[in-house]
């Protein structure tokens, strides 16, 4: 007679595991194998990037679309469809994720998004729009558990600040991906009204078409397959890469390898997920969701308007946005390429309570330029340009604390959590909360939305400053130990505050 379920998954969690892979994996060099784990995972933010802005760019296309007639309100609920399916996704397969795996995921959500975006593009009334914009945030919020967490295990310790900064800084190549494209797909010179905005949604299916195969090549992560069992595929995989690298010159150091002991498990019970979230690690996740909620709505309330506030105030034309996306873009990618690897060197917690205030210090003198009627177009753009080199860098170190501060078993499923809560809480009422202070057409008004912002960076950078987590350089173990961790024959499920 077979055990019964409960009997099974109790012998395979009672198997303990002894190992040095995570150690081995941050010993190694940055070489050709991380570089090809960020281009084929980090797509991720340039999609997310690209749609994103595609959504604000296509909007008056929409409305003049013969077949689809969309009103402003029609507009609007599209953009809302979309942050609904990113925060389901994320949650739904975040939970997955941690539960069936790293890659199985990240090929399911990639699948998902390049249907749904291909899809958007063969719309034919408000119904399926909103359907096809749903399942395509769906797609690219379940691509964030399952990528972020992906490179986060495979990166080594001493970059893994600067990597994931980098990577999520690519957000902003789509962004002026999205700006260049629908300035050319747009012109009314070069395709009909119903066609050039199909075509534009056409471009990141396009692009994860082409990115799909890249992910066939790319492991399992041998962390996520240690905690379930697997100590023997963990294993032949981490050898794999060393023989790469040993193959290419290096010479990997055997000196200082840390030993773990790690208590398999089937899965983790979502009580157990939420127990150590938010009471053994309540402290960090006050930290993450005062991160996540701050920059979404910072971004958002800005970035979802940006449009609005140079057509109502400074009189652009809507078909020359883009040319104003672009330079707004180019300080969104430069600051945390540039300031990434300041985090791994100066640390977390300065460097996350810098950007985040200086981003509000940023953002209240130039509203107040701008209450007074003291910036041009050019000088608005320069200044957001600015501002945002900053606020790029803190939004994406907000994205690496929640990804790097809680347990191995769960860190997907943190990284959904975190990032639903705060795109529902910044995302969603930060754009309406601004397009209606842009409606009053006053000045002073959208300057008091702008302080609403800079107070929330402000606060966030002073809880990042006191009750941060000083990751820097420190393997994820280390930051925060797995709940399968032993420790002299016990459970250490405890962690580290």
């Amino acid at each position: 007679m077979s055990a019964p379920p409960t009997a099974a998954v109790h012998e395979k969690t009672a198997a303990v595991v002894e190992t040095d892979l995570p150690s081995r994996l941050d010993r190694l060099p940055w070489g050709r194998f991380h570089s090809l784990i960020v281009v084929a995972l980090g797509v991720t933010w340039l999609l997310d990037g690209l749609e994103v802005t595609l959504a604000g760019a296509v909007a008056s296309a929409l409305k003049s679309s013969p077949s689809l007639h969309f009103s402003n309100a029609d507009v609007g609920l599209a953009g809302s469809a979309y942050i609904a399916g990113a925060v389901l996704g994320a949650l739904g397969f975040g939970w997955l994720t941690d539960r069936l795996g790293r890659r199985k995921l990240f090929f399911i959500t990639l699948a998902l998004y390049l249907a749904a975006t291909a899809a958007t593009a063969l719309s034919w009334n408000l119904a399926s729009f909103l359907l096809f914009r749903f399942l395509t945030g769906a797609g690219i919020g379940g691509e964030y558990t399952a990528i972020n967490s992906t490179i986060q295990e495979f990166t080594p310790a001493r970059v893994r600040g600067w990597t994931d900064l980098g990577i999520n800084g690519t957000f902003w190549v789509g962004a002026g991906l999205g700006a260049a494209g629908s300035l050319v797909l747009l012109d009314p010179h070069l395709l009909p009204a119903d066609w050039g905005w199909r075509a534009c949604f056409f471009i990141g299916a396009v692009l994860a078409l082409a990115i799909l195969p890249m992910r066939i090549w790319v492991p399992e992560s041998p962390r996520w397959l240690l905690t379930h069992g697997d100590e023997r595929d963990a294993r032949s995989i981490v050898e794999g890469i060393e023989t790469r690298f040993r193959r290419e010159g290096h010479e990997l150091a055997d000196h200082e390898l840390t030993r773990l002991k790690l208590r398999a498990r089937d899965h983790t019970p979502l009580r157990e997920v939420f127990h150590t979230l938010f009471n053994v690690h309540r402290r960090r996740a006050l930290v993450g969701l005062s991160l996540m909620t701050a920059q979404a709505f910072f971004y958002n309330a800005i970035f979802f308007t940006y449009a609005l506030v140079l057509t109502d105030f400074y009189q652009v034309p809507g078909d020359h946005i883009g040319w104003y996306l672009l330079p707004f873009a180019l300080g969104n990618f430069l600051g945390p390429l540039l300031l990434g690897r300041l985090f791994d060197v100066i640390g977390r917690r300065k460097m996350i309570a810098a950007t985040y205030g200086l981003s509000a210090i940023l953002l209240t003198i130039s509203g107040y330029l701008f209450e007074q009627h003291l910036l041009t177009v050019v000088t608005q753009t320069i200044a957001w340009m600015v501002i945002f080199f900053f606020a790029s860098a803190a939004a994406s170190s907000a994205y690496l604390t929640v990804s790097e501060s809680f347990p191995l078993e769960i860190r997907a499923l943190a990284i959904a959590v975190f990032y639903a809560f705060g795109t529902a809480l910044g995302g969603i009422a930060g754009p309406a909360f601004f397009g209606r202070l842009i409606d009053t057409h006053q000045r002073g008004e959208v300057f008091a939305g702008y302080l609403v912002g800079s107070g929330l960076m402000l606060a966030a950078a002073v809880i990042a400053a006191f009750w941060g987590v000083d990751a820097e350089r420190k393997s994820l173990e280390s930051v925060a130990a797995p709940l399968s961790s032993v420790v002299d024959g016990q459970d250490d499920r405890h962690g580290t505050e």
